[in-house]
């Protein structure tokens, strides 16, 4: 059975990572990339639909894990009565083919270990055939195989390799797991041993750059290694998690693949990356999003596949019963197809953070800005799906109109200050009439509060965003309002929630609840911190901390009743809200727009 989804740790090479549980099991890995059919997806069902388990066979009285230093090579650790042991995992960087090694090394006494590694295909559908080729063993599926070399002995056993041996103190057994498209030659193994310092030497001297120095380094250090780790190295692109359909609710059906890029995560990724030292990071991240979007303005998609793939299409695999029975389990996004107008904001909010930050603006990038705000002039009244994807009847949603204001904001900018040519009195124009609509239809002036869409009773974690982008200063009575709704109607036990559906409102078009959003959590501690509540929101902030598991990461929800992480994880918007929170109580943030909120204070 699978662990907790809170029990798993991370390792990758910048084009794939995979899961490893407490227990030394692998119960996770896509190859050759984070978007391709699961080689093991244990997470998903059982050990039958493929894992890679090395630990002692007898009692384990205690096990310990750590990442070695800033790194991603992780160490687990485990005391039993023979002695101690040690497994090593990494991902080196990607050479020609993709690699995992692990190394069991003896730490005292002689200790008796087990392997098994269940090879399964298509997500657990399809058992490969396996071949021995002198002295490794060869797993052929389709299009895809993988190779491994170890000097352990190796058996078949109920559609399993196995092995049993024994390691004594100062002795090294490692093993080399290698993935080869079929048509291919076989790969030749890399050595073990230099490829855990390799991989320790890239880590090492990636973290060298982070310029973060705040009250929290080691926490930011290692949500930036594991965004790294998200990132797709050819392309440039960040996904939003590592998984598919981990549960926001244990049991319910709200499963969706995460292993694509979402826009919208564009302005606050850039805002964690440049604001930490990350300039080439955020650059390639840039043009990666300028690829992606490059086209008809009309079509934007909210989220790409790695290399800017459209098309996302959503499908459930039916032989796989889900992470403890939440079914059903998703491959692809239908959310892909949706109208969500804060996208178009965010983008032009992106490439706004760019210019900033002294990213070199080239003529395209401007070309393109400029259809971007073609299409948002005549589509910024649309009712559309939100931020949130919601898939209920679309509603004139208060943060997507917002940015919607954002984005003509940003343009207005874009011309008074950077020279940029543009109709720069056509857009201030629409953006004070949309500024003055949002506070018109979008604020409840008997709860002192704007809503979640225009006359809605309910509330939106995402309004807790407006004045971050300069809407609205953080002194308006309008917006201590909203926090205060929002810490008084959204939070459980301190944690807020993306929203509550009301009954009459059919909000979501699903059943069921879901856990705390800790991305949301994070923009209340920005939020506290923006009106002054300095203690309030270093409190928060560090109960956020105390909710990573025991090596730092973070799912994307959060359970107040079982004290469990729940979704897919981990989860690149949870880690960017710790960086950009870190930086925010620090004092090493700038304002996006610094003209904003003097230029819009009287605009309502």
């Amino acid at each position: 059975m699978p662990g907790l989804i809170e029990d798993y740790a991370v390792i990758g090479d910048l084009q794939t990572a995979a899961l490893v549980d407490r227990d030394g099991s692998i119960d996770w890995l896509c190859l050759p990339r984070f978007d391709s059919a699961a080689c093991f997806a244990a997470l998903l069902h059982d050990d039958t639909a493929g894992h890679w388990q090395i630990a002692p066979s007898g009692d384990r009285r205690t096990v310990r894990r750590r990442y070695r230093d800033d790194t991603l090579v992780l160490e687990t650790e485990w005391d039993t009565p023979e002695g101690s042991v040690r497994v090593t995992d990494c991902m080196p960087p990607r050479g020609r083919a993709a690699d995992v090694v692990r190394i069991v090394e003896g730490i005292s006494g002689a200790v008796s270990m087990h392997m098994r590694l269940a090879l399964r295909f298509d997500y657990g559908h399809l058992a490969p055939w396996v071949r021995r080729y002198d002295g490794a063993l060869g797993a052929v599926a389709g299009p895809d195989s993988v190779w491994l070399h170890t000097e352990a002995p190796l058996r078949g056993e109920n559609a399993a390799i196995t092995s049993d041996f024994t390691v004594r103190a100062g002795e090294r057994l490692p093993f080399v797991f290698t993935y080869q498209p079929s048509h291919l030659p076989r790969p030749n193994p890399v050595d073990p041993h230099v490829a855990v310092r390799e991989t320790e030497l890239f880590w090492t001297r990636w973290i060298e750059r982070c310029t973060y120095r705040g009250r929290w380094p080691q926490a930011v250090r290692r949500a930036l290694i594991t965004l790294k780790a998200l990132t797709y190295a050819p392309t440039g692109g960040i996904v939003a998690a590592a998984t598919t359909s981990l549960p926001e609710q244990l049991g319910g059906p709200r499963n969706w693949d995460y292993r694509y890029c979402w826009l919208r995560d564009a302005t606050f990724t850039l805002q964690a990356l440049l604001g930490t030292g990350y300039v080439e990071e955020a650059k390639a991240w840039r043009e990666w999003l300028l690829r992606a979007v490059a086209g008809d303005p009309a079509k934007l998609r909210i989220m790409y596949g790695l290399d800017g793939t459209r098309r996302l299409p959503e499908y459930t695999l039916d032989w796989l019963s889900g992470y403890q029975g939440s079914w059903p389990v998703r491959v692809g996004n239908a959310a892909a197809d949706q109208l969500q107008l804060d996208v178009w904001g965010e983008v032009l909010e992106s490439l706004h953070l760019g210019r900033g930050a002294g990213i070199t603006p080239n003529e395209t990038a401007w070309e393109l800005q400029r259809a971007l705000l073609d299409f948002l002039e005549g589509n910024w009244r649309q009712p559309d799906n939100s931020l949130w994807e919601v898939r209920g009847p679309r509603q004139h949603f208060v943060h997507s109109k917002v940015l919607a204001w954002t984005g003509f904001d940003r343009a207005v900018e874009a011309v008074d200050r950077h020279g940029l040519d543009g109709p720069a009195q056509r857009w201030r124009a629409i953006r004070d009439d949309i500024h003055a609509e949002v506070c018109r239809h979008g604020f409840d002036p008997a709860r002192n509060t704007f809503t979640q869409f225009y006359g809605s009773r309910g509330l939106d974690a995402a309004l807790l965003l407006l004045p971050r982008v300069g809407f609205l200063p953080w002194t308006d009575p309008r917006v201590v309002g909203t926090v205060d709704a929002v810490q008084r109607e959204l939070c459980t036990d301190g944690y807020v929630l993306r929203y509550r559906p009301q009954e009459d409102e059919n909000v979501d078009g699903l059943p069921g609840e879901e856990g705390a959003f800790l991305a949301c959590t994070f923009w209340l501690v920005d939020a506290l911190h923006g009106l002054g509540r300095h203690e309030e929101a270093e409190r928060l902030f560090e109960r956020l901390l105390d909710l990573r598991n025991d090596v730092g990461l973070l799912a994307e929800q959060y359970d107040p009743v079982t004290g469990r992480q729940l979704g897919n994880t981990p989860q690149a918007f949870s880690l960017v809200g710790l960086v950009n929170s870190a930086r925010q109580l620090s004092g090493t943030t700038t304002r996006t727009s610094a003209s904003a909120e003097e230029q819009h204070t009287s605009a309502a």
